[in-house]
């Protein structure tokens, strides 16, 4: 689109950026208004990694569970109800934790009952061991 200027002959080959800056501030605007909902959507309380604190430190105990819904508590076979009053009794100890050993074949609903007991007991840290995959 070429502009004449009057008396000067020559043309006017210049982009008017006006508009494009209007919509880029607009943009922005709304970026800046948005942004922060997005970022705080679901409130998290990150943990705070203490690298002081060495594995073996840690007071740990193993329940396995076999594929026939078997528990054993540290290489002891007991019941559930048994399982949660030994809980009880190791979760005095503020370092104490819990590895969960379950096989593979085990029914979901035999993991989630161990994990029920752990928490009636008061034991806050527990985690579950995998065997790693192995590339073919």
């Amino acid at each position: 689109m070429a502009i004449n200027m009057g008396d000067n002959d020559d043309m006017m080959s210049e982009i008017n950026v006006t508009p494009l800056v209007d919509v880029m501030l607009v943009l922005l605007t709304v970026f800046i208004v948005t942004a922060p909902l997005l970022m705080n959507a679901v409130d998290v309380k990150l943990p705070q990694a203490n690298a002081s604190i060495a594995i073996d430190q840690l007071k740990n105990s193993r329940i396995s569970i076999t594929s026939q819904g078997d528990i054993y508590f540290d290489d002891a076979p007991l019941s559930e109800s048994v399982l949660e009053a030994r809980l009880k009794q190791s979760a005095s100890n503020a370092d104490f934790s819990v590895e969960i050993f379950a096989d593979e074949g085990v029914e979901y609903g035999v993991v989630a009952k161990v994990m029920a007991a752990i928490q009636r007991a008061g034991v806050s840290r527990f985690s579950f061991v995998l065997q790693p995959e192995t590339k073919a």
